[in-house]
């Protein structure tokens, strides 16, 4: 499946959720957010329905994403139908960590292949202020719970910011003496992060040689995404950025979104797209909803213009709404 530049799609992230145990400063605001009703958001069924065309148009890896994915009941029995459709080679989540200790047991048994922790302090007290909420305990034993799952790939993920600064290089050595990937992703300005300023990849990487030593690329080592790794003498991880403010990949993106709500959304600027929503629960035939999935991927927009100057089409969720 291609769409309208060229580009092989074969990445989809479904949000499961809209809802979530914590209230990040760079994701809800502190009142929280009023959350969408139980009957607007996607079956499983509807979303296995979904998948199984998505990997009918070349779709091979899923991700599964919130809110946090974690607080939705029967993720293991999702991951288990996603896992058994031909052509899905992989099925990862990403969440806070903070539930996933007692999950991990049945997800792996449903055949998880790998999990995003997003962990931004080890501070117990900046990560409440960070998170609105207590936790950092809990992510921590779901971490360490993950890297001690054979055959269970595990990326930790830190939006640094001015607030965490102190943070970068502790966050950086967990991946010392474990088979840890450790990567920093350039703060968006979609939803809350719009209003808070973020940090280059340039400054970051000085700041990182600077405690750690020379960053060495790990050479043919992409990992299917846009994340660049690289790997500080003696370490047995790496340290990976995604850096979509300084460093545009829009000319390599394989993936579109679809949220709780059944919404596709094709490039994270804008809201561009095509609801599913309603086709499913119309009635709408499979032949007719891949007609209108490929018309939507047909059109996703060459790239985003974040730093530009406002665009009608700017998306104005906050990122639970959209999926993380």
């Amino acid at each position: 499946m291609t769409d309208g530049q060229g580009r092989s799609i074969d990445y989809l992230r479904i949000s499961i959720t809209d809802r979530c145990n914590l209230r990040c400063v760079y994701c809800m605001p502190a009142e929280g957010v009023e959350w969408v009703p139980h009957a607007s958001i996607l079956s499983y069924e509807e979303i296995v329905r979904l998948t199984r065309l998505f990997a009918s148009l070349g779709v091979r890896r899923i991700r599964l994403t919130g809110g946090e994915p974690l607080v939705r009941r029967g993720l293991d029995d999702l991951i288990r139908e996603l896992k058994a459709i031909p052509g899905i080679e992989t099925v990862m989540v990403t969440t806070n960590g903070t539930l996933l200790r007692e999950q991990l047991p049945g997800l792996m048994s449903a055949g998880l292949d790998g999990v995003n922790i997003s962990l931004d302090t080890l501070d117990p007290v900046q990560f409440a202020a960070i998170a609105r909420r207590s936790g950092l305990s809990s992510a921590l034993a779901g971490l360490n719970a993950a890297l001690d799952t054979p055959g269970l790939t595990v990326k930790l993920n830190c939006v640094p910011t001015l607030e965490n600064a102190s943070q970068w290089v502790p966050l950086a050595e967990l991946a010392r003496n474990r088979p840890l990937a450790v990567r920093f992703i350039e703060l968006m300005p979609i939803g809350l992060g719009g209003g808070m300023p973020g940090i280059s990849e340039a400054d970051l990487r000085a700041w990182l040689e600077e405690a750690l030593g020379p960053l060495a690329p790990c050479e043919g080592d992409k990992g299917g995404g846009p994340c660049r790794y690289f790997r500080p003498a003696g370490f047995r991880g790496k340290i990976g950025f995604i850096s979509a403010m300084t460093h545009q990949f829009c000319s390599t993106c394989n993936r579109v979104r679809l949220t709780a709500t059944g919404f596709l959304k094709t490039c994270l600027q804008y809201d561009a797209g095509v609801e599913l929503r309603p086709l499913l629960s119309s009635g709408t035939d499979d032949a007719e909803l891949l007609r209108v999935m490929e018309g939507a991927i047909l059109n996703k927009p060459l790239r985003h213009h974040f730093g530009a100057s406002s665009q009608s089409r700017d998306e104005r969720r906050t990122m639970n709404q959209i999926g993380g």
